[in-house]
């Protein structure tokens, strides 16, 4: 039961870091080729000419700011009249932490737009040729904050609880075309953002409230994206896998 994506062009967004540069790690290594972007057009630039200069030509990374309609709306339609995609992950997101009494309607338009609005028309515009080919994947990269929440993210949870429930309203749309939809809301994870932002004694205490006793590595995270967007999968869809170390649980 190997995992196998020869043959397949997979779009990841937000993949310069993290999560997602976890994924398309994962993705390339078994055998896809790939259509990824990111927000700054130096850092997209100097990665496309560092994959020209190693002779890879099976990714290519594309420039785009999501909270940026005019930028997203222009993706969309290079996407629209492009090749065809077989496995689309939406993983660029953003957060800020306010209070309820102090958010604003531009914070809330730009978490909004980053993680709402645009995989919704994502969704749309990959799901045009998904359904021609009677073929396809989606999945949704949510978070344990659409499920439970903390002070501070009234915003958050708003957009990705958002998320969850276009993940599931969208399943249900393309299931009679064999397209699969699922969101994953993963847990504290160890990425770089992680690391600058929680001190050691943070860490620790949150240790102690994972029943795993850790936080999950950005690999562990991508396992379970792979097998939703796999051949393996098919019968799944609609559905939020929580891949937390049991976090929601206690």
């Amino acid at each position: 039961m190997n995992l196998d994506f020869n043959g397949k062009t997979v779009l990841v967004t937000g993949a310069t870091k993290g999560i997602g540069a976890a994924i398309a790690s994962g993705f390339e290594s078994l055998g896809a080729s790939l259509i990824l972007t990111g927000t700054l057009q130096e850092q997209v630039d100097a990665l496309n000419e560092e994959n020209k200069c190693s002779g890879k030509d099976n990714v290519k990374w594309v420039q785009v700011d999501f909270s940026c309609d005019k930028s997203t709306d222009l993706f969309l339609g290079k996407i629209e009249d492009g090749p065809q995609i077989h496995v689309l992950i939406n993983n660029a997101g953003a957060n800020l932490i306010r209070p309820i009494d102090q958010v604003s309607a531009d914070d809330l338009d730009y978490l909004l737009s980053i993680n709402l609005r645009a995989p919704l028309l994502l969704c749309k515009s990959v799901s045009l040729n998904m359904k021609k080919n009677s073929y396809g994947r989606i999945v949704n990269i949510a978070s344990i904050w659409s499920i439970i929440t903390k002070s501070g993210r009234a915003m958050y949870s708003a957009t990705k609880s958002g998320l969850v429930g276009m993940t599931r309203a969208t399943a249900v749309d393309l299931a009679p075309h064999g397209i699969l939809v699922n969101a994953v809301s993963p847990g504290f994870t160890d990425t770089e953002l992680t690391a600058k932002t929680l001190t050691t004694d943070e860490r620790e205490q949150l240790f102690q409230q994972v029943p795993l006793g850790r936080f999950a590595t950005p690999e562990e995270i991508s396992k379970a994206v792979l097998f939703l967007a796999s051949d393996l999968n098919t019968y799944i869809t609609g559905q939020n896998l929580v891949v937390d170390g049991g976090f929601v649980c206690v």
